[in-house]
């Protein structure tokens, strides 16, 4: 699996790296520009059905993308995880959608073609500009008095296959026929309202084919499970097990639990009767059974946040761990020797003397709790500064997925 998000600083060096935000920048400007979208009355004229070659550029960049990106996926050249999907806030969001719809009609551009009118000194780019900036200014001042309706109805990242119940790959497939027949339409509705005369498919109709066999072939390879992507890393990620480099000790994970810096997130994937005899202080129960969702969860979690698995011991938190790596998740780690050891190392000797258990199968819990008090034990909430910073620190916060843009352009 390719490493992403690309970190070009690091990489190359901040002026390299600038260099291709301006030539990135540049370029998008230049193909908004070659398109047409400078001119207001060209991009108006879409919602009067007279010219819309807006519709169809936009549509047709989505679907190269999204067969290309999905495409890049199935072969496992890229993590569709890592990319950033606005969340969906239902009805806020139908609400912004028209009036952003209304002031394009009105104003002939939207955000970011209204910087393309501008940077080739259009005066209507120059007024929509500065239009925006009071309206941003405005939405700040104003979005406490409606901030209950501005943040309700979320569903996170919420996308088509979701929706409906299917597979990525056969969306892509369904999106990409459904848009070539309404790309067709567009320059139906063109000719009869305008007069425009429809080219000759010639190029266009290879194009459109290629495009649908691609999104055919994302179909028949389908979206990569856990195992597949795993196995596309294991070649980096195994020796790291092998060399024990992802078990955090419970000292370790004492101290982190009380850095200011970072969040520490203790991910507790043992039996809920387990977890309700004892667990670590702060720690949250998760169901194996449910990875996909919680990689999720995981991944939009903030950047300075470290993850820890923990089982009663290490095996499953093991096998937890590749199937999460998999999955892209970052900063992610195991509690080394799990929940026993953590009791073996901060429970006081009666405890230790009394409650342990002799013989244990694989994952078994080591100690009897005559009752089940949770994070109510003594040893759940150590006192850090009664153990010295004597572990070798094994968590490092990794690079996590950078947001991309979105919107008109």
């Amino acid at each position: 699996m390719t490493v992403f998000p690309l970190n070009l600083v690091a990489e190359y060096g901040a002026g390299v790296a600038y260099l291709i935000y301006i030539l990135l920048g540049f370029g998008f400007g230049f193909v908004l520009e070659s398109a047409g979208f400078g001119n207001s009355r060209k991009l108006a004229a879409q919602f009067y059905f007279k010219e819309l070659t807006v519709f169809k550029v936009m549509f047709t960049a989505i679907i190269v993308a999204m067969v290309l990106i999905f495409l890049a996926t199935a072969l496992g050249w890229l993590d569709y995880r890592l990319i950033w999907v606005n969340p969906t806030y239902l009805w806020p969001g139908i609400l912004g959608g028209l009036i952003m719809g209304g002031g394009f009609i009105i104003g002939g551009f939207c955000p970011g073609t209204s910087l393309v009118a501008l940077a080739t000194l259009k005066l209507d780019g120059l007024f929509f500009v500065l239009g925006v900036l009071f309206g941003i200014f405005v939405f700040g001042e104003t979005v406490d008095f409606y901030n209950v309706f501005f943040n309700s109805s979320y569903m996170g990242r919420f996308t088509l296959p979701e929706l409906f119940h299917m597979s990525y790959g056969s969306v892509v497939l369904i999106v990409v026929v459904a848009a070539l027949l309404l790309l067709w339409g567009a320059e139906w509705v063109e000719g009869r309202s305008s007069g425009i005369t429809m080219p000759r498919l010639n190029w266009r109709a290879a194009a459109a084919s290629v495009l649908v066999l691609l999104a055919g072939i994302t179909a028949a390879i389908g979206q990569p499970d856990f195992q597949r992507r795993w196995n596309s890393m294991a070649a980096i990620e195994q020796p790291r097990i092998d060399q024990r480099q992802i078990y955090a000790s419970p000292v370790e994970v004492l101290h982190l639990q009380n850095d200011r810096q970072i969040v520490v997130k203790l991910l507790d994937i043992r039996s809920q009767s387990d977890f309700n005899y004892f667990h670590i202080r702060d720690a949250q129960r998760v169901n194996p059974g449910e990875l996909e969702k919680l990689a999720q969860t995981l991944i939009a979690e903030p950047a300075n946040t470290v993850f820890i698995l923990m089982g009663n011991d290490e095996q499953l938190a093991t096998d937890v761990w590749k199937q999460l790596r998999g999955a892209s998740v970052p900063s992610l780690y195991v509690l080394e020797g799990g929940i026993n050891l953590w009791i073996e190392q901060f429970a006081d000797n009666d405890f230790l003397r009394e409650a342990r258990v002799t013989e244990i199968r694989s994952d078994q819990l080591g100690f009897r709790f005559a009752q089940a008090l949770g994070d109510q034990y003594p040893m759940a909430s150590p006192n850090p500064e009664a153990y010295e910073k004597t572990f070798d620190a094994k968590v490092k916060l990794e690079l996590k997925r950078a947001p991309t843009g979105g919107g008109c352009g």
